[in-house]
């Protein structure tokens, strides 16, 4: 998989209805520890400290936890990361509301069972930048998926995590899913913005690598 030397995909499996589904959680190095990029489910919490040992690092070095969004296949083992390493928690302002518990994740009501909350110690408003082994990682806010959903790109490496902005399949760079998307329209034009950025390469929460980027994009964005 040819992502940044300083990133480290973290696949975690769940069984459900009878298939196999996988999620890319992933850590980014930096000189002050690892960024943690989505948290995945608290049970597979596990799954992600087994594939950071695979790569010769531990959860132990996790010093932020950053989330692209708030949907529960992202911030459900956000509480378990964060009694186990004491990391900062940054998501946008709009996630962060429901991340620590003010608001109800999309779908319930305020009454449904829903991941623990956690406290959001940098909430972003807007822009940002983390520095990382990688580079330079810039926040670009990406709504559609979700309101306050966010991306993360890497200009030195051509590189993006897209979160759940673009969805992948064998390879393949494809749209957002329009099944779990709030609002498609709005969704779209993240992919327009993004496909304007120099990527060539880009990870997906859902689905994985794909050689693609920038073209594949405005593709997207042009046919749907």
């Amino acid at each position: 998989m040819n992502v940044p030397d300083a990133v480290h995909p973290l696949p975690v499996e769940l069984e459900s209805d009878g298939e196999t589904r996988r999620f890319w959680p992933c850590a980014v190095e930096t000189d002050r520890g690892l960024v943690l990029v989505d948290a995945g489910f608290a049970h597979t919490v596990d799954q992600l400290e087994a594939g950071l040992a695979e790569a010769g690092l531990a959860l132990s070095d996790v010093r932020l936890a950053f989330l692209t969004h708030q949907d529960g296949d992202h911030a459900g083992g956000l509480a378990r990361v964060v009694d186990r390493t004491d990391a900062v928690v940054v998501a946008s302002e709009r996630a962060a509301r429901v991340v620590d518990g003010t608001e109800p994740p999309r779908g319930s009501d305020p009454g449904d069972d829903r991941y623990e909350p956690v406290a959001v110690d940098v909430a972003i408003a807007g822009e940002a930048t983390l520095d990382t082994r990688a580079g330079p990682a810039h926040v670009v806010p990406t709504p559609g998926h979700t309101p306050g959903h966010v991306s993360l790109y890497f200009p030195e490496e051509s590189f993006l995590l897209a979160g759940d902005a673009a969805t992948a399949a064998d390879g393949q760079l494809n749209g957002p899913d329009p099944t779990f998307t709030e609002e498609m329209d709005t969704a779209l034009m993240s992919v327009r913005a993004l496909s304007e950025l120099d990527i060539s390469r880009t990870l997906c929460y859902h689905g994985g690598f794909a050689a693609a980027g920038s073209d594949r994009l405005a593709d997207i964005a042009q046919r749907e």
